[in-house]
């Protein structure tokens, strides 16, 4: 891996292989199988917080659709505990799950202003989806079934063409920002513009790569909807471990050459 050179106020952002996710994933694994109870417990609350907002809107589905895309997100500030579970494993220290509960006290200001701006982009999205929803169903939003008959058909894919085309341009925009920032503002206190412009230029250095990754993670997530969030409960943890390591091997130390 080389170094691209940054300028001074920024930590040095590195140069990955194309396959460097797939270790970032292993790495992931390793991590939940050397703290299984912690990591899973969070992987449960995860699926938990889907259970729930399925049950509260559970008569007004696009609202639903539009929260539970929207935990793409909003992911990355929930995983903050499963990061400190990785930082403590990497420095050979216990991962209990109670201490990383708290882990955003580490940081308290960054950690807020970043949760603040993933906010905003749920409240966003979430609009933007059900306008969506609203100028394709004029006439009335059929049923949770009707629905699904429609898009397995294709009968409305101009929908699911906007639809998805929306939620990417919002995935794309958290992407950037979260794909290392909330690793850097727990390892080393930064602030949260600096970590997010260092999470941008660490994915414009590496464009394949982050390709790569953003569909393992979208992959990953996918699947654990698609069990009716059974499936969370291990991938959750999964990317949360391996986005650590995505940190660590993007991210040079400070000081390191360029």
């Amino acid at each position: 891996m080389s170094a691209a050179g940054p300028p001074a106020t920024f930590a040095p952002v590195r140069r990955v292989a194309p396959g460097a996710p797939f270790t970032w994933l292993a790495l992931g694994w390793r991590d939940l199988r050397r703290a299984p109870v912690a990591s899973l417990a969070y992987g449960a609350a995860f699926a938990l917080m889907g259970w729930l907002i399925h049950f509260v809107f559970r008569h007004a589905y696009e609202y639903v659709y539009g929260l539970a895309a929207g935990f793409l997100l909003v992911g990355p500030a929930l995983a903050a505990g499963l990061y400190d579970i990785s930082r403590r494993l990497e420095r050979g220290e216990p991962a209990p799950l109670v201490p990383t509960l708290t882990a955003w006290r580490a940081n308290p200001g960054a950690f807020g202003v970043f949760a603040v701006i993933l906010l905003v982009l749920l409240l966003l999205w979430s609009r933007a989806s059900l306008v969506i929803f609203a100028l394709f169903f004029a006439s009335g939003l059929p049923s949770l079934k009707d629905l699904m008959g429609q898009v397995l058909s294709a009968a409305h894919w101009d929908f699911v063409l906007a639809w998805f085309a929306a939620g990417g341009v919002f995935a794309a925009l958290a992407f950037a920002a979260g794909a290392v920032s909330v690793p850097m503002m727990l390892d080393r206190r930064t602030d949260a513009v600096v970590a997010v412009l260092n999470s941008v230029r660490a994915l414009l250095a590496n464009p394949l790569p982050m390709a790569v990754w953003a569909a393992l993670i979208v992959l990953l997530v996918g699947t654990g909807f698609a069990t009716l969030l059974v499936g969370l409960v291990l991938t959750g943890p999964l990317v949360g471990h391996a986005t650590w390591h995505a940190y660590r091997a993007l991210v040079g130390a400070p000081g390191e050459a360029g």
